[in-house]
């Protein structure tokens, strides 16, 4: 079979051992006799697999001891409800929000149904290809949340805001890509199917002083504090999502952690963004100081938008897949997630340069 270099911007590539042995777990889990995707989550196989998964999120990323590591479902678009029905006060709740894209946008759209939202700064005037800088958090936040990375549009926050305001963060597409002190944040959450593993799960990392605290009833399933309670068994989780993240966790953990991945991101990084930089046959489509490691977006340039079903043609009998910018924006989007080596950058590299001499 040929090999398929897969860009694609969610579900991501995983590492193929994981991939290996999660298809194994779904016939037999480790000699128990029975197949992961149908045993009890109550199970002692299950349950310390839920630990491990939590153990190692808190030791990759050097969670503090008062925080507690939530797998839950629903994924980041729900958790835009979550964030705000759990920080944002029942009588006269007040959030800022940073307005950086689509997933913003959603967040915004969600919290305005519990209270009052102030949108600090937004990059929709510029069509989302900056990050806002240059604004105030007023006094009197219950919270402030911000996307940390904009998958559509391609803008990564290379520095994260400052407030005295209890900070929030959607780190969907960047968690466990780079070093972060958790310690900033009052809450991280991220859906799992950009770094972490398949879609179905989401990992909230939370500061349980700041929980309890709004005065509002909080629908079960919804309410952080119940869910730390219930060590996330309020009932039953996705077991073979939370499986597969802790594998990929495992293999993360295996190649030197967050400071090696890291490493590996700036370099396929780099490699792709010279090469738009340098090749006249494109051209990026975010400010070069807000560029995502994650979600490199380019265009062909007005001059040579004729060779665009010529490119198409090459990347694809290269192997490359995923590379088609989003329905909302078009060109190209190459999502460059933990698991995708730089071999495969350097093929699509390799493709742009191709064009570029037989253009």
């Amino acid at each position: 079979m040929a090999k398929v270099h897969n860009f694609s911007a969610g579900p991501c590539i995983l590492p193929h051992e994981v991939l290996h042995k999660a298809s194994q777990s779904v016939i037999e889990l480790d000699g128990t006799g029975l197949s992961l995707i149908e045993m009890s989550h109550r199970s002692k196989e299950f349950v310390a697999i839920m630990e491990r998964a939590r153990e190692l999120v808190k030791e990759l990323l050097g969670v503090p001891d008062n925080y507690s590591v939530l797998f839950l479902q629903g994924g980041a678009s729900l958790g835009f409800y979550m964030a705000a029905a759990n920080f944002m006060k029942n009588e006269g709740g007040k959030a800022a929000y940073l307005d950086t894209g689509t997933w913003s946008t959603g967040a915004i759209k969600e919290a305005k149904l519990l209270g009052e939202v102030i949108t600090l700064a937004s990059g929709k005037d510029v069509n989302y290809t900056k990050i806002p800088k240059n604004y105030t958090v007023p006094s009197g936040m219950d919270y402030l949340h911000f996307t940390s990375n904009n998958t559509i549009f391609g803008t990564q926050f290379k520095s994260f805001p400052k407030s005295d305001a209890p900070l929030i963060c959607d780190m969907s597409s960047d968690i466990f890509s780079k070093k972060i002190n958790v310690a900033d944040f009052d809450l991280i959450y991220a859906g799992a199917q950009k770094n972490m593993g398949p879609a179905g799960t989401t990992v909230y990392i939370v500061n349980r002083d700041k929980l309890g605290k709004t005065g509002r009833a909080i629908p079960s399933m919804l309410d952080l504090a119940l869910q730390h309670e219930k060590e996330s068994m309020y009932n039953t989780p996705p077991v073979f999502a939370i499986y597969v993240s802790m594998l990929t966790l495992e293999w993360l953990k295996s190649i030197g952690g967050i400071s090696e991945i890291e490493k590996r991101n700036e370099a396929k990084a780099k490699l792709l963004y010279d090469e738009i930089d340098r090749n006249p046959l494109f051209k990026g489509t975010t400010a070069v100081e807000d560029r995502s490691l994650m979600n490199p977006t380019f265009v062909l340039t007005e001059e040579s938008a004729g060779h665009e079903e010529k490119f198409d043609k090459m990347w694809k009998a290269a192997g490359v897949s995923g590379i088609s910018g989003h329905r909302s924006v078009g060109g190209y989007r190459a999502s460059m997630y933990n698991a995708l080596p730089i071999e495969s950058v350097k093929v699509l590299v390799d493709v742009m340069k191709e064009l570029e001499k037989n253009a």
